[in-house]
C-alpha cells in the first residue's frame, strides 16, 4: 500500500501549487510528453485518444449543420499574408517563416500558418462566381503553428491541433446567423459533453480577433478562478472578400462581395477539461468524452474463474455500447485503483472471488469515490445509469462552481479588492473607452472576457473605471 499511496503523493496539492498541479496530472497521467522541440509537446495515447473524442463529435455536429471538411496548404506565401492589412498585423509576432527550400533560398519566404483566412480567401476568389455557389461552409482539422514566447502543454504551445471553420455567404445577415450558430454549438457542446458551463459573449473592440467585424467567444471557469477561452466565433463581414476580391453575380446580375465567417477550437480543451474537473488524485473525466469509460478490476485474479468471469463482465459492458477495458495486469488491486483515479476513468468495476460467489459487483465512481453493490446480472443496465449520473453531477458541481465565483462590483475600489481576494469572473459595467480597458489590465491584470451574448440586467449606470454613463455589461477576470 506504500506504492499505492506514493503514486498519489507524486501530484502536488491543487490548492498548494496549481500550476505545479496542473503539470503534474498531464504528466503522471500520461497526457503529453516533452519534446526536443521548444515549446511544443508529444501527445501520447491516453491525451490524443480525449481529442480524437472531442474531434468525432465536433465534426458530427459540425456536419448536420451543412458544414463539409478540406485542407489548405500549411506554407503560406508573405505576399498573400501581406494582403488584410489588420489581419497580418495582429499575427506578425507569432509568426514562424520559412526562407529556404533544402539548399536554395525562396524567392518569397512563407510562414507556417498561424491560421488560415487567407488560404481560404485567396481559394473562395477563384472558386465563387455565382449566388448559387453560395455559401461555402467549410471546416479543416490540422496544426498551427504561433510562435508563443511562454508556454504550457495544452494551454499553449508553438505547435497544436485544432478546427478553423471559415464560410462564405451572400448577405451580411446569413454571415451573422452562422457566426451565433457556431457560437451556440461550441458551448453545447461543452456543457452537453464536457460537462463544462460556460458564459457566451462579444468580444470588445480591442479584444477582437485581427481583421474581424466582431468576435463572439464562450469562456469557461477554471478550479483556480481563473477564465480560458474555449471557443471563439468570427463574423469578418465583407472586408476579406474586399482585400481578396472575393465577389459573386447575384439574381440581379450585379457583382456583390461575400460576407465571412471563421470559427475554430482546440486541444486547450483538454487543459479545460483538467482545470475544470480534475482533483489532488489527478484526471477526472466526464464520461461523454472518456476514451475508456468503466475499468473492470478483477481481483485476487489468480484464483480460478476470476478472470473468465471478469471478461464475461467486460463483454456485457461493451454489447451494451460502454468504452470498457479490464486491467489484469499483475499490478496489486490498490495500485490498480489508484492509477485508474490517476487517469481520471469516470468508473470502476471491482470483482473478485467473493463477488462471484455472491452474484455481484462493486462499482466505484470516479467523482465522488462512491461504492455502489450490483447483481451482475444487472451491471450493464446500472452502469449505463451511473455513467449518465456522473456527467450530470459533475456538470452540476462545475455550474455551481462558476456561479458562486462570479462577483458584482459597482466601484472601482470594490474591483480591485475582487480581482485580488475573490477569484473568478467580475461582472461591471463599461463606458466603452479603451483607454478604461487599458487601465483596469495594467492596474489589476484582470482583462475583458466578453460581453454577454444575452441580456443582463445592469450592475449601475456608470463605467467602474471612469465613473462616465455606461451601458455595456462586461465580464472581467484573470485568464490563460
Amino acid at each position: 500500500m506504500a506504492k499505492d499511496k506514493k503514486l498519489v503523493e507524486a501530484i502536488t496539492s491543487m490548492e498548494d501549487d496549481f500550476a505545479q498541479w496542473y503539470t503534474d496530472v498531464v504528466k503522471k497521467a500520461e497526457l503529453i510528453d516533452y519534446s526536443s522541440v521548444k515549446g511544443c509537446m508529444v501527445i501520447k495515447p491516453a491525451g490524443y485518444a480525449i481529442w480524437e473524442n472531442i474531434q468525432n463529435e465536433l465534426d458530427r455536429r459540425f456536419k448536420e449543420t451543412g458544414v463539409e471538411n478540406v485542407y489548405m496548404p500549411m506554407f503560406i506565401p508573405e505576399s498573400l499574408l501581406q494582403k488584410e492589412k489588420d489581419h497580418v498585423e495582429g499575427f506578425a509576432p507569432e509568426v514562424a517563416w520559412v526562407t529556404h527550400g533544402g539548399l536554395n533560398p525562396l524567392q518569397e519566404r512563407m510562414c507556417v500558418r498561424p491560421t488560415s483566412e487567407t488560404l481560404f480567401c485567396d481559394f473562395y476568389a477563384n472558386d465563387i462566381q455565382s449566388y448559387r455557389d453560395l455559401p461555402k461552409c467549410y471546416n479543416q482539422w490540422c496544426s498551427v503553428v504561433r510562435w508563443e514566447k511562454e508556454t504550457r502543454p495544452f494551454l499553449r504551445s508553438r505547435e497544436f491541433l485544432w478546427q478553423e471553420g471559415h464560410t462564405a455567404h451572400a448577405t451580411a445577415e446569413e454571415a451573422n446567423e452562422r457566426t451565433i450558430q457556431m457560437l451556440n454549438l461550441y458551448a453545447d457542446f461543452c456543457e452537453e459533453v464536457l460537462a463544462m458551463p460556460v458564459i457566451r459573449g462579444k468580444k470588445t473592440e480591442k479584444e477582437k480577433f485581427a481583421g474581424a467585424e466582431a468576435t463572439y467567444t464562450i469562456e469557461a471557469l477554471m478550479h483556480d478562478g481563473k477564465a480560458l477561452q474555449s471557443g471563439t466565433s468570427h463574423n469578418f463581414g465583407d472586408g476579406f472578400a474586399k482585400a481578396f476580391n472575393i465577389q459573386y453575380t447575384d439574381r440581379d446580375n450585379k457583382l456583390q462581395y461575400v460576407h465571412q465567417t471563421s470559427w475554430g477550437m482546440t486541444t486547450r480543451l483538454i487543459g479545460a477539461i483538467i482545470m475544470v474537473h480534475g482533483d489532488d488524485s489527478g484526471l477526472v473525466l466526464p464520461p461523454r468524452i472518456a476514451p475508456t469509460q468503466v475499468m473492470v478490476v478483477p481481483i485476487q485474479q489468480h484464483k480460478e474463474g476470476v478472470l473468465e468471469k471478469a471478461a464475461d463482465l467486460k463483454g456485457s459492458l461493451a454489447n451494451a455500447g460502454i468504452r470498457v477495458k479490464m486491467d489484469d495486469s499483475e499490478k496489486s488491486p490498490g495500485w490498480k485503483f489508484s492509477e485508474q483515479e490517476m487517469r481520471g476513468i469516470p468508473m470502476r468495476i471491482e470483482l473478485g472471488p467473493k463477488d462471484i460467489e455472491a452474484g455481484k459487483c462493486v462499482m466505484v465512481r470516479r467523482d465522488t469515490r462512491e461504492k455502489i453493490e450490483c447483481a451482475l446480472e444487472q451491471a450493464a443496465e446500472i452502469a449505463g445509469k451511473l455513467l449518465q449520473n456522473i456527467q450530470d453531477d459533475m456538470y452540476a458541481r462545475a455550474k455551481e462552481h462558476l456561479n458562486t465565483h462570479i462577483t458584482e462590483v459597482k466601484s472601482y475600489a470594490a474591483f480591485k479588492d475582487a480581482v485580488e481576494n475573490k477569484p473568478g469572473f467580475i461582472r461591471a459595467m463599461w463606458c466603452g473607452d479603451e483607454a478604461c480597458e487599458n487601465k483596469i489590465k495594467e492596474d489589476t491584470t484582470a482583462t475583458s472576457r466578453c460581453m454577454p451574448l444575452k441580456e443582463e440586467s445592469a450592475v449601475s449606470d456608470v463605467c467602474v473605471c471612469c465613473g462616465k454613463p455606461a451601458h455595456k455589461l462586461v465580464y472581467w477576470g484573470k485568464a490563460y
